[in-house]
């Protein structure tokens, strides 16, 4: 059976078919900074300064690329939050409708953005799995293209867009850190950048409250948490699927967890030092190198996931 994962090809394709849609974010190094973080060395990947506040319009914008429009009604997703807005934004410049589907748990702020692009938002579930299943039922009897949120090989290729950026401005990098949810950013990130430099180390970050990769690399296979206990939402699904895996297995050397309170701190110091809003998720990345979970000589920590959430 093929291999259903892009490659270098894909991913390069993907960033010519969504470049006009999307910003180029900056790299910047971490120092000087009130608090010394791995020695000074560390490097930022501002992606919350994307559209939206997230990768998510990557993989969303790559996806919808493919679709035939004159056979495309709308689009149609599950989301925590971020991959939502992704979809929603690649609805309205593609000039389609949009359905999102969000948990209980999701920020009533993100549901009022993912409305203001112009989405039919429906709360749906405890969790992005619930609301997963109700948005697959919801695609085939309303006769709407779905959009996974990270297991889709066109998905991966969009957010793998971001890793041939930051090789390309951030030369000599050797250790990427990248959060980790269902597993299509780091999925994209490792293709990418393994592709260019095999050399290069991939490091995951997942909350110590939600394992889902953690647990499936120990397990040998993906395994369903039983329970997620995370503020960080948008890293919280209680599944991946075999794709991601797969992949996550092959080419991401290490995942570290860390806590809600790890986060926060880092979150709450890019506020500080930057004047940058990132959501617990969007600072785990940080929170990793913060702890010393992380080494290297020059790594770089993707920041991604506008907002505040969950700091007080």
């Amino acid at each position: 059976m093929p291999d259903p994962r892009p490659g270098l090809d894909d991913i390069r394709s993907a960033r010519e078919r969504i470049a006009g849609f999307l910003r180029t974010t900056p790299v910047i190094a971490a120092r000087p900074a009130r608090t010394a973080v791995s020695g000074g060395r560390l490097m930022l990947k501002l992606e919350s300064l994307q559209v939206t506040g997230s990768f998510k319009p990557r993989g969303a914008l790559s996806k919808a690329t493919t679709l035939a429009p004159a056979g495309v009604r709308g689009l149609i997703t599950a989301s925590g939050g971020n991959h939502g807005l992704g979809v929603a934004y690649a609805a309205r410049r593609l000039g389609l409708g949009s359905v999102v589907y969000l948990p209980e748990s999701a920020p009533a702020d993100k549901a009022g953005k993912i409305r203001a692009w112009g989405a039919d938002v429906r709360i749906e579930g405890a969790v992005w799995d619930d609301s997963n299943a109700a948005a697959l039922e919801a695609a085939d009897a309303e006769n709407l293209a779905y959009v996974h949120a990270f297991a889709d090989p066109a998905v991966i290729a969009g957010q793998g867009t971001l890793g041939l950026e930051i090789l390309e401005q951030a030369p000599g990098t050797d250790t990427l850190v990248v959060a980790i949810g269902g597993g299509g950013l780091v999925s994209g990130v490792a293709l990418a950048a393994k592709a260019i430099d095999p050399a290069i180390r991939v490091v995951g970050v997942e909350p110590v409250g939600a394992p889902t990769h953690h647990a499936s690399r120990r397990a040998g296979e993906p395994v369903t948490l039983e329970v997620v206990e995370t503020a960080a939402g948008t890293l919280a699904p209680r599944r991946s699927e075999p794709l991601n895996f797969r992949i996550v297995d092959e080419l991401v050397d290490d995942i570290v967890l860390v806590d809600d309170d790890r986060m926060r701190e880092a979150a709450r110091w890019l506020w500080s030092e930057y004047g940058l809003g990132a959501e617990l998720a969007g600072a785990a990345s940080v929170a990793a190198v913060m702890t010393h979970a992380v080494g290297g000589e020059r790594p770089l920590a993707i920041v991604c996931g506008g907002g505040r959430d969950g700091l007080g």
